[in-house]
């Protein structure tokens, strides 16, 4: 048994040098396929690159070399120490046969050796031919290198020069542009401040004698406020500037026939209202109605209650404002006594007060409008909302013009019926005539035609016979 399995031992042993052998080999095509792939990348590569690529292969090829001598010597000893195990269990027997295997592992290694040997020579070789070539590219590189730099300093040298020259006549050009500039600039900065001094006196000269003539305004200005403050503290002017605004503003707003001035409304009475509105009446023949509008303007209370206010004192101030509109309230019963008369006149009258102020004042006061109103049949206006109420008048006379202007539309309207009827009338009898007219053309067409049938054989009229002709026509005509 133990026989057996040395024979099958050592029949094994060569397979597994076959296949050691085997597995070098295709180590060994591996080995040159990577070389030649070395090789082939590293012609493109630089000088490092080849460096790189030899040092890589030569480490790869040692431990390829000393993995395969440390395998060998390693399965060897082991074989020995197996044969050696296999010698002292056997005896005597296996001494042939360890010689035998000795020997061809000697064999096998000094043979692998040789190989190895022979590649590592082969692979040397290519390596060497592999960094001459790598040189000669270099060389080659370094060369056109030098030759590309030297070329390049001596266009840059060419450049600079070239450079230089061009800033030099650059600069040249510029120093004699700056100086003509600044020739020009002087010459024209000279004129220029010449003339706006010039200008600057002329403008303080002509400005002094416009302050001269403010003055003068301001002056006059002076004497027309002292004559408007006269006019403002006369009561009768006063009254008369509160007239004159509401006379513009009726002028503007309402035509001549819609107002008049200074009528009187009370029959027997002297007493004449500033202005009046004509209203019409209810019916077209009525009598027409008056609105009565009348100005005031109390100035010294008003004053006094400005005066107050600008002071800061609230009970001087409380005290004018009553003293205010208590005299409102007077002004307002003077123009109910006055100038109320219905039927004459309305049932309301319009107190005018001339300045913004003063109405806004009198609206300010709680209850007087209201009262002035409810009492008294009055209604305060400034000179803003009197334009509204008189605008809403005149809308009034609009609306009532354009009825009456309604009734006058339907009236005529009736009589264009009227006529319209007539005229149908006569169309009727224009009709039949037209129809008699064409009865008698359709027969003066049928007798036409018969005369041409007539004169449709006839050529020519002889000279000596028109008697005749006419003859025959008049018995065609007569048919």
């Amino acid at each position: 048994m133990i026989l057996l399995l040395t024979r099958n031992f050592a029949k094994n042993i060569p397979d597994l040098i076959n296949q050691q052998i085997g597995t070098l080999e295709k180590n060994q095509q591996r080995i040159e396929q990577t070389v030649r792939a070395e090789m082939t990348a590293g012609r493109s590569e630089s000088n490092l690159s080849a460096k790189l690529t030899r040092e890589e292969v030569g480490v790869a090829f040692k431990n390829l070399s000393d993995s395969l001598l440390a395998s060998l010597v390693d399965k060897a000893r082991e074989q020995q120490s197996t044969l050696a195990a296999i010698q002292q269990f056997l005896g005597s027997n296996l001494t042939e046969i360890a010689n035998a295997d000795k020997n061809r592992f000697e064999a096998f290694a000094n043979e692998t050796g040789n190989m190895l040997h022979s590649h590592y020579k082969n692979t040397i070789q290519v390596i060497g031919e592999m960094a001459a070539q790598h040189k000669g590219l270099l060389d080659t590189f370094s060369r056109q290198l030098t030759e590309l730099t030297q070329m390049n300093e001596h266009k840059l040298e060419q450049m600079r020069t070239t450079v230089e020259q061009k800033l030099a006549s650059l600069q040249e050009d510029n120093s004699n542009k700056l100086e003509q500039m600044r020739a020009t600039v002087d010459e024209k900065l000279n004129q220029t401040l010449e003339k706006r001094l010039g200008e600057s006196f002329k403008m303080v000269s002509e400005r002094l004698e416009q302050v001269h003539k403010g003055l003068g305004e301001m002056q006059s200005l002076a004497s027309g406020v002292g004559d408007l403050k006269k006019v403002l503290t006369n009561v009768k002017t006063r009254g008369t500037l509160g007239e004159i605004q509401l006379d513009n503003i009726l002028e503007q707003t309402l035509s001549p026939e819609q107002y008049q001035r200074n009528v009187s409304v009370r029959q027997g009475s002297s007493e004449r209202v500033d202005f009046a509105v004509v209203l019409p009446g209810k019916d077209d023949d009525a009598q027409q109605v008056w609105l009565p509008i009348d100005s005031k303007f109390p100035m010294e209370d008003y004053q006094k209650l400005l005066e107050a206010q600008e002071m800061g004192d609230s009970g001087t101030a409380a005290e004018a404002a009553k003293m205010l509109e208590n005299r409102v309230r007077g002004e307002a019963k003077s123009i109910q006594d006055k100038y109320l008369n219905p039927p004459h006149t309305t049932d309301f009258a319009i107190m005018f007060l001339p300045v913004e102020g003063l109405f806004a004042e009198v609206l300010r006061r709680t209850g007087l409008w209201e009262t002035l109103q409810r009492d008294y049949h009055v209604i305060v206006t400034g000179p803003t909302t009197i334009t509204a109420l008189l605008n809403s008048l005149q809308m009034g006379f609009r609306t009532l013009a354009i009825q009456k202007r309604s009734s006058e539309v339907w009236s005529l309207l009736g009589t264009v019926k009227t006529e319209f009827v007539k005229f149908g009338e006569v169309l009727d009898k224009t009709q039949k005539k037209l129809q008699e007219a064409s009865n008698t053309i359709d027969s003066a067409r049928t007798r036409s035609r018969a005369i041409e049938r007539k004169l449709r054989t006839v050529e020519a009229i002889p000279a000596s016979e028109p008697s005749q002709l006419a003859g025959e026509m008049d018995a065609v005509v007569s048919e």
